[in-house]
C-alpha cells in the first residue's frame, strides 16, 4: 500500500467563526485562518484580539509539530472561577509553510464548540 503523504495548509477565511465554552461566547471572528492538515479536522486559528484573552493563562505546556513548528498553551477560566487546562494552544514562531498562523489561537473542540456561519462543526458531543 503506498504511503500517504502528509500536508498542511494555512488558509485565511472569511467565515463567521465563534467559539463557546460551557455556554459562553470565548472568541468571535471573520477572520479566521484554516489549516488543513491530513488526518485532522479543519482546525480554525483566530486573530487573538478577537479572543478573550483576559480570560486565558499562560501555562508551562509545549508540544513539537514536525509541520508547524512549536506550540505554547494557555488555560480558560470561566466565568464562575473554574479553570479548564490548556484548552487554547498558538505557534508564536511557525514554520515558514504556516506563517499565516503567527500568534494566532486555537481552540481543542474537546472542549469548546466551534460555531461556523451558525452551524456547530465541533465540540463536546458534536
Amino acid at each position: 500500500m503506498p504511503h500517504r503523504k502528509h500536508t498542511v495548509e494555512a488558509v485565511p477565511g472569511s467565515q463567521h467563526v465563534r467559539v463557546e465554552i460551557g455556554g459562553q461566547v470565548v472568541a468571535e471572528t471573520r477572520s479566521p485562518v484554516l489549516v488543513h492538515e491530513t488526518g485532522l479536522p479543519v482546525r480554525y486559528y483566530l486573530p487573538p484580539a478577537d479572543v478573550a484573552t483576559d480570560r486565558l493563562e499562560a501555562t508551562v505546556s509545549s508540544t513539537h509539530c514536525p509541520f508547524k513548528g512549536d506550540a505554547a498553551y494557555w488555560s480558560y477560566r470561566d466565568g464562575t472561577g473554574e479553570l479548564r487546562e490548556d484548552v487554547v494552544w498558538a505557534y508564536p514562531d511557525p514554520l515558514a509553510e504556516v506563517a499565516a498562523i503567527k500568534d494566532h489561537l486555537c481552540f481543542y473542540d474537546t472542549v469548546a464548540d466551534i460555531v461556523v456561519d451558525g452551524v456547530k462543526v465541533a465540540g463536546p458531543g458534536a
